[in-house]
């Protein structure tokens, strides 16, 4: 593998972190993406605007040497703000873990995706390009058909291995489903989202720019991260047809009405919201399963191999985890047997995908609902407790998944399956947000008994 050229489909985030990574091995890497270089060109309209690096993806990144990079690229966020329908208080403040370390940061798709590309671009042995749009995948011969969008010609590159990181349409994923070497399933949510932009004010944030501001609505939700041009990027989650959903918010007064009835604070901040509704393009969601990822000398990862809805940040993350694990399973040496080595990528990293796709689907009924129930915060004030008594056992799901690498994102939601059941035993007795000293005491036997 180490004279071979490995085709990377895909300069996106995962692909060009994937080609840093190969090109530090001194492997020869061609990275073929279908749009235009991003470090001369705007991003594409649609394609989220920020995205919330946790520590997974930090991981991944300082194991390529480029945390010092893009540390400045990075907003912190300590935990959601949580905006109630109909308040007139102030919003709350819902920390994500109770260490000053356990946050998560805000950073901007376009200014990290340039600086990966200049990453990688920076190793002689990376070959990049841009227009170019993978069309067929052999995964027999190892041969790859591309078209140059610019001039229309095809072209073939032969005998290489071949790893798709081009997103949840990956045309490599499509190539492999079309000659039957792969199952792929899409199950489409049925709510989309829009983004929409609230601007600084005099040089200024217009909310609390360290934190995930959320607006739960129950069937819906809207939420708002920072940007370092001190806007914030928010998006509307929200169903695709129905009262309200996105098929009656065609007229100007129906936006409106709909952003003043039931986010009034937010709507306030952005001032030519019709005109942003209007022109801001409609995105769907859905979490892809592709079995297997693996076909030959061809691999899937990151979102070709397994796209999953955005609620718990993980998206990005978990693609920059793929590229991490996959590279600490290259071998040092020259010989590669490609096919074996895909399908044992494929086999480690199997489960901790179905994984995070539950979770992430979870997360959504936590953030538009759960956060505004009481019993839910009850039960997340006892589990920091239970965290404080015993740090090295009980760890919340949530931090489990975004501050805890070292633990497989199948073991997070396991781990989290034991610890709902052992706080499931205090609900009938407990009704504040501390457990008393019996509640405890029995808690150690059960942590200890299962943990």
């Amino acid at each position: 593998m180490r004279s071979a050229t490995v085709n990377i489909a895909g300069g996106g985030l995962a692909g060009a972190l994937l080609a840093v990574l190969l090109a530090r091995r001194g492997r020869p890497v061609r990275l073929i993406e279908r749009r235009p270089d991003p470090r001369s060109h705007a991003a594409d309209s649609g394609r989220s605007i920020n995205l919330a690096l946790a520590a997974r993806g930090i991981r991944a990144l300082e194991h390529a040497g480029l945390m010092d990079r893009i540390r400045p690229l990075m907003l912190p966020m300590r935990g959601r703000m949580i905006h109630e329908p109909g308040a007139t208080a102030a919003p709350r403040l819902l920390p994500y873990g109770q260490r000053a370390e356990e946050v998560i940061h805000s950073v901007g798709r376009a200014a990290l995706n340039r600086v990966l590309i200049e990453a990688a671009a920076g190793y002689a042995g990376v070959e990049l390009c841009f227009d170019t749009t993978c069309t067929a995948v052999d995964a027999t011969r190892g041969s790859l058909t591309v078209r140059d969008n610019r001039t229309g010609a095809s072209r073939v590159f032969d005998d290489a291995a071949t790893i798709g990181a081009d997103g949840a349409g990956s045309a490599i994923r499509s190539s492999l489903a079309h000659a039957g070497r792969l199952l792929a399933t899409e199950l489409p949510l049925e709510h989309g989202y829009k983004e929409l932009l609230i601007p600084a004010r005099d040089g200024n944030f217009q909310l609390e720019p360290d934190a995930l501001h959320v607006w739960p609505r129950h069937g819906y939700m809207l939420i708002a991260l920072p940007n370092p041009d001190r806007s914030f990027t928010a998006t509307l989650f929200l169903p695709q047809s129905g009262a309200p959903g996105f098929d009656t918010l065609t007229a100007e007064q129906a936006v409106r009405d709909f952003f003043d009835s039931e986010f009034p604070d937010a709507a306030a901040l952005i001032p030519d919201l019709p005109a942003q509704f209007r022109a801001h393009p409609q995105g769907h969601l859905g979490t892809i399963r592709t079995q297997p990822w693996a076909c030959g000398r061809v691999l899937l990862l990151g979102d070709a191999a397994h796209a999953i809805v955005p609620f718990h940040g993980q998206g990005m993350n978990a693609a920059f985890e793929d590229c991490a694990v996959l590279d600490s399973m290259l071998p040092s040496g020259e010989a590669c047997d490609l096919p074996r080595l895909f399908a044992a990528f494929y086999e480690a990293r199997r489960r901790d995908a179905e994984a995070i796709a539950q979770m992430a689907l979870e997360n959504y009924a936590e953030m538009r609902s759960a956060v505004l129930d009481e019993r839910f915060l009850r039960r997340k004030a006892w589990a920091l407790q239970l965290e404080r008594r015993h740090p090295a056992k009980f760890i919340p799901r949530y931090a489990m998944v975004m501050f805890h690498p070292e633990i497989p994102y199948s073991e997070a939601l396991r781990r989290g399956g034991v610890q709902q059941r052992i706080l499931d035993t205090f609900d009938a007795g407990a009704t504040g947000e501390t457990l008393g000293a019996a509640q405890l005491s029995a808690a150690d036997e059960l942590i200890h008994a299962r943990l």
